[in-house]
Order: structure tokens, then C-alpha cells, then sequence
């Protein structure tokens, strides 16, 4: 369990929840046109912020969680909750809405 520490606001997802900060990928451009911001894809790759400390099982142990701060994550293209935080975007999503974890080999 970590807290993100955005400026002057501490947020800490509860349970099986993490913060997510999108990864935007560099300006889209096809056949030399600059594409505008409203007609992109929402990004589906981001970078864990804060995560919850786990999900409780029906017999009442605590699952630990699979990722952890700083992990580049894969997740469905509307998975979570969009918030704003002093100007920057995140998402708050459930463990289960990301799809994989991305290697940096």
C-alpha cells in the first residue's frame, strides 16, 4: 500500500482499487495530418499511481494485489472512473479491469 502524493492532495484507493495516470502517446498523425484532441482513442496503456491493499475473500483473508506503484499497465479502453486532480487526469479502476502488465524488455 502506497499513497500518491499529488501536490496537495494524499489519495489512497481502497481495496482492490488503483490510480492509474494515462500514458499519452506522442501526436497522431496519418498521412500528415495533425489529428485533434477530440477525435483521438482514449489511451489504454498507463502508469500505477497508488494502489488499495487488496481485495477480502469470502472466508475473510486479504488478496494481495498483483500490481504495484510504477508498474506500465494494459487496461480496457473504458475501464474506471475519470477524475481530476489539481489539473492532471487519472483514472481509480478495479485490479480486475487491467488486462496485463507491460515489460520494458
Amino acid at each position: 500500500m502506497v499513497d500518491a502524493v499529488l501536490t496537495k492532495v494524499k489519495i489512497r484507493p481502497l481495496g482492490d482499487r488503483v490510480l492509474v495516470k494515462a500514458l499519452e502517446k506522442d501526436k497522431q498523425e496519418r498521412g500528415g495530418l495533425i489529428i485533434p484532441d477530440t477525435a483521438k482513442e482514449k489511451p489504454q496503456e498507463g502508469e500505477v499511481m497508488a494502489t488499495g491493499k487488496g481485495k477480502m475473500s469470502d472466508e475473510g483473508k486479504l488478496l494481495m494485489m498483483d500490481v504495484k506503484v510504477g508498474d506500465k499497465i494494459l487496461y480496457g479502453k473504458y475501464s474506471g472512473t475519470e477524475i481530476k486532480i489539481d489539473g492532471d487526469e487519472y483514472l481509480i479502476m478495479h485490479q480486475e479491469d487491467i488486462l496485463g502488465i507491460l515489460d520494458a524488455k
